[in-house]
């Protein structure tokens, strides 16, 4: 599935990269699991089930549109659950064949066993080779922020909870998209809690040497959180386990945050969430679970 480049010649035999362009769909673009649209939107990555070569690092990658839509997934969310992704016939992935286990040994994912709950589960994350691939290739002709990729299994105390945030992205995407709206992007809280972190960072320089004033700190706060769409309750900003942006049919552009919640969610922590607003997908124990 893929080659090491001869670096005697390297322009013999080389694959015309034309192929692989966004535009390209040698049988008109699978049009399953249309609610990945927004995580492949801005790679210049092959379309369609025919496997093109792509450049990686030293070598070409042959590739097809399902196998893009793995790596662009896995980075999006940081952590899913194997099964719940799709090869080329539309099955769920497996770790062990078929096409998410070539992309492991081709170094661009990552899997490790794990038990969710009384459930047995294959977790697949991207490789720092994986995520450079798909940065490597982007396209830069979309306004808006680019979709944020990410590599490697943190936290692991939270990976049962991580992993289920894929799932609870894909009944809000279908719901949207039978309203006719289009998703733009995706947001991790990783995403969101590190621009708050750097707006406190700026925040600190600006006032060094200043008196402090809670009451002011308060109120700069709150006045980011709004410009953000994040709800402060208690004086703290809360943050989502994933944001959707997504576009109405009449051009709106509009936010839907979504919190995943667990059995542990209790007490004052819970009655908390439950002020925020965000939409709840709620699960019980293993990958029964559905919101």
């Amino acid at each position: 599935m893929w080659r090491d480049i001869d670096p005697r010649d390297d322009e013999r035999e080389r694959p015309d990269l034309s192929r692989a362009s966004v535009g390209r769909s040698d049988d008109g673009a699978s049009k399953r699991a249309e609610s990945g649209d927004a995580l492949t939107r801005d790679l210049d990555l092959p379309r369609g089930s025919t496997r093109v070569p792509v450049r990686d690092r030293d070598r070409w990658i042959d590739l097809r549109e399902s196998e893009v839509r793995m790596l662009a997934t896995a980075g999006a969310f940081r952590v899913v659950v194997a099964s719940d992704l799709r090869d080329n016939r539309g099955r769920p992935a497996s770790a062990s064949n078929g096409e998410l286990r070539t992309l492991r040994e081709a170094g661009l994912v990552e899997t490790r066993p794990y038990v969710i709950g009384r459930d047995r589960a294959t977790l697949v994350t991207l490789t720092d080779r994986g995520r450079e691939l798909l940065e490597s290739h982007r396209t830069t002709d979309r306004d808006g922020a680019p979709q944020t990729y990410y590599a490697g299994f943190v936290k692991p105390r939270e990976l049962s909870h991580d992993a289920q945030i894929y799932r609870a992205y894909e009944r809000s995407a279908g719901r949207l998209k039978e309203k006719g709206s289009v998703v733009t992007r995706v947001v991790l809280d990783y995403e969101l809690k590190r621009d708050y972190q750097r707006f406190l960072q700026d925040l600190k320089r600006e006032r060094r040497g200043q008196e402090q004033d809670a009451d002011r700190h308060a109120a700069d706060v709150a006045e980011w959180a709004a410009s953000r769409d994040l709800p402060v309750i208690d004086g703290h900003v809360h943050f989502p386990d994933v944001r959707i942006e997504y576009e109405r049919p009449d051009g709106d552009r509009k936010v839907e945050d979504i919190e995943v919640v667990t059995p542990h969610y209790r007490g004052a922590y819970a009655a908390a969430k439950g002020r925020t607003g965000f939409s709840s997908y709620r699960i019980s124990t293993g990958l029964g679970g559905r919101g």
